[in-house]
């Protein structure tokens, strides 16, 4: 039995119960998804993805209310901002699992476990990422200009790169990938892996599947996007228990909206540019409180502006893309 003594201990800013039910927490959405919901394989439509958008959005919202219970008003209100940011960053990363998806030719029947390992394999990625980065702003608290420097350099290039998509083909991974490991082009139903006959001798060994390789590719698109959210988070707020609430209920939702995103992806067009100020105004909102003379710049205020840069990005892109089907 855990003793009182164990779970009053802080760890990482917090006392070691919060950590634990917040794990129970993301642990039972996980078991209830794969072992009840997706116990057998199906192809998602788009009914069910806006339920489990919803669902996901709602047990986020709810888990707020929880810290704003037990930690304070001003705490919720960063965990909030931390979530939305993030959920909104994350649909870039729809934008590349679509073009994966499309480039391996994976069907919709197989999407959903790709995402459901990539997503898995997200978590304890980010969970490494903010520890490391914990660690910096602990000890080197001027490291936090560095973070906000690079963001916005990143909303700057951002705003204005081509809108050209990338060619997968020519991806360095890929390459090393199909170059350094046994690899087909065949899928083999939802099989990451297959035993097959060598090139060579003849003897069946294990070669690597496209849905393999595309989970490897998304899972290396976000780290190429954690590069960007977490430094994004850690200027919102420094609590590593915020930090990683609000980034993991942003992933554990992304698979569902993915599903939702996929079908109306072409009406999202300009929102990198909503998506660019966002990153822009996060970083730049350290030097204003600096220059204002605020110990902090107020976290309020950053939820409203990141709301209505984020509402604006939608609804423009909504409006210009209105003629667009699908």
């Amino acid at each position: 039995m855990v003793s009182p003594e164990f779970l009053s201990m802080m760890f990482m800013s917090q006392p070691v119960w919060m950590w634990m039910a917040f794990s129970a927490v993301v642990l039972t959405l996980l078991v209830f998804d794969l072992g009840v919901m997706h116990r057998k394989e199906h192809e998602v439509e788009f009914k069910e993805s806006m339920i489990f958008s919803t669902f996901y959005l709602v047990i986020a919202l709810l888990f707020g209310g929880w810290i704003w219970h037990e930690m304070g008003q001003a705490k919720a209100i960063e965990y909030y901002t931390g979530y939305i940011v993030e959920q909104t960053l994350s649909i870039d990363n729809v934008f590349v699992m679509a073009l994966l998806f499309s480039f391996f030719h994976i069907p919709r029947l197989y999407q959903h476990r790709v995402l459901f390992w990539g997503i898995l394999g997200a978590i304890i990625m980010r969970g490494i990422m903010i520890g490391v980065g914990a660690a910096l702003v602990h000890e080197f608290e001027w490291v936090l200009y560095v973070f906000a420097v690079f963001l916005m350099a990143t909303g700057a290039k951002m705003l204005f790169s081509s809108d050209k998509p990338a060619d997968i083909a020519d991806n360095p991974l890929l390459k090393f990938m199909r170059s350094h490991f046994r690899t087909t082009d065949k899928l083999h139903g939802n099989a990451f892996f297959v035993k097959e006959p060598s090139r060579k001798h003849g003897r069946k060994v294990w070669w690597m599947t496209p849905l393999f390789i595309c989970l490897v590719m998304i899972e290396f698109a976000d780290v190429i996007f954690a590069v960007d959210s977490v430094p994004a988070i850690f200027i919102i707020t420094t609590d590593p228990f915020i930090v990683y609430t609000s980034n993991i209920f942003a992933i554990l939702g992304l698979r569902s909206l993915y599903f939702v995103l996929s079908a109306i992806i072409k009406r999202f067009h300009y929102l990198k540019y909503a998506l660019s100020i966002v990153l822009i105004f996060i970083g730049g909102k350290m030097f204003i409180a600096d220059l204002m003379g605020w110990e902090k710049f107020p976290v309020s205020w950053s939820l409203g502006i990141t709301f209505a840069i984020l509402g604006s990005g939608i609804g423009y892109s909504l409006w210009k893309t209105r003629q667009v089907k699908g």
